[in-house]
């Protein structure tokens, strides 16, 4: 693999640099992602652009490219990104969308698969047409509305203002689980919604969802953002104990939730500012290099128990994009030289080991070694929106 050395800091600070890596990721994927016999998008892609699945449909990647693309259409001034974009909405609205007005999880090419509501897969819904509104597809703008109100409908609870998690395909039977992960991207699509429309609805319900995760169920853990709570939202140490692998909800306390948690406080601050925002993203932020830093081979250990020992030591592409976004944004925050070198650490440990050289995108996941298991890249529901997220975000402000 080539590495790629950036001499300077200044370099990973330029729009230019954030562009160029926004658009190495589009390459990647465009246009032999457009599913032109079916519709939307095809997702599944080894290291070298070949594809190994043309049939499945995750919710989650169908949102997730079309967040890639309007994001690189406005960053790169591409209107072809932008009607790709268009395209995977088209799909969303015909085929996604269910006639009582939920979002199936998976389709296997146009016949659905698994309709089960997840509360995870309609954020990524409202994050979709949030950031096609930005991007100026204003169709988006009416199911934008449509799927605030379904997810206040259905998910949301306001006697615990959080949101639940999963609900059967008809409504009707709401499992017990609750978890952080789903009100994490919530925020995130309320965030865009708010941006996208200007409606206060949206950031008030960003910030509800922020200090009730970030403050109130984290003090049930010394302030560290635990995922997964029994259905009083009482923290359960124990789910997913003998799954620690679990791709939506692995065991343990993940760092780049802490630092993806930073990145939206942040985010939320200049929206909406309140006194402990600020603080809470540090903390959040310093524990997590602290704890999840591996000093002897870099990257980013992927979870930890509620004793603070190593559980898995693999390497997700979605930690370092996120501690990427979080270090530059609390660099420009608050000027602390610490930040800066965190985010070109970062930034530079990605590019040696997460960002493919030679045919583009991110590889997904290594081991503690920093060695592939495989060569699918992209699985169902990848994407690199992370990674795009990221250098977007900092793009908006550098």
């Amino acid at each position: 693999m080539t590495m790629s050395t950036y001499s300077t800091s200044a370099e990973f600070r330029s729009k230019a640099f954030l562009s160029e890596q926004v658009q190495q990721i589009a390459n990647f994927y465009y246009p032999d992602c457009i599913d032109n016999k079916l519709g939307g998008y095809i997702n599944q892609f080894r290291d070298d652009g070949s594809i190994f699945d043309d049939q499945t449909k995750h919710l989650v990647g169908t949102c997730r490219f079309v967040y890639l693309f309007a994001t690189a259409s406005t960053m790169l001034d591409n209107p072809d990104y932008l009607e790709a974009a268009r395209h995977g909405l088209e799909f969303l609205l015909e085929h996604h969308r269910q006639p009582n007005g939920g979002y199936a999880w998976v389709l296997d090419g146009l016949d659905i698969a698994d309709a089960t509501n997840h509360c995870y897969g309609h954020a990524f819904v409202l994050l979709a047409f949030a950031t096609a509104l930005k991007a100026g597809i204003s169709e988006a703008a009416q199911p934008l509305v449509e799927t605030f109100e379904l997810m206040d409908d259905y998910f949301w609870r306001s006697d615990d203002e959080l949101y639940v998690d999963e609900i059967s395909p008809d409504w009707s039977i709401t499992d017990p689980y609750r978890g952080q992960n789903a009100n994490m991207h919530t925020c995130e699509a309320m965030i865009a919604a708010y941006e996208a429309t200007g409606e206060r609805k949206y950031i008030d319900r960003a910030t509800i969802l922020a200090k009730r995760v970030c403050i109130e169920l984290a003090g049930q853990s010394t302030g560290m953002i635990w995922e997964h709570f029994s259905e009083d939202w009482a923290i359960d140490w124990n789910y997913n104990l003998d799954d620690k692998k679990n791709l939506f909800r692995p065991y343990g306390y993940l760092v780049g939730h802490w630092t993806e948690w930073t990145k939206l406080l942040l985010i939320l601050e200049e929206h909406n500012p309140q006194d402990w925002m600020l603080p809470q993203a540090q903390k959040l932020f310093d524990a997590a290099v602290e704890k999840g830093w591996d000093k002897e081979n870099g990257g980013f250990n992927y979870s930890i128990s509620p004793s603070g020992g190593i559980i898995d030591t693999d390497r997700y592409y979605w930690v370092l994009s996120e501690t990427i976004a979080a270090a530059g944004l609390l660099a420009k925050r608050t000027g602390n030289d610490l930040y800066w070198e965190w985010y070109e650490l970062t930034w530079q440990w990605s590019l040696d080991n997460l960002v493919d050289q030679k045919y583009g995108g991110w590889y997904r996941i290594l081991d503690n070694n920093n060695q592939r298991y495989d060569n699918l890249k992209s699985p169902a529901s990848k994407t690199d929106y992370h990674p795009a997220a990221a250098c977007m975000e900092l793009f908006k402000r550098f």
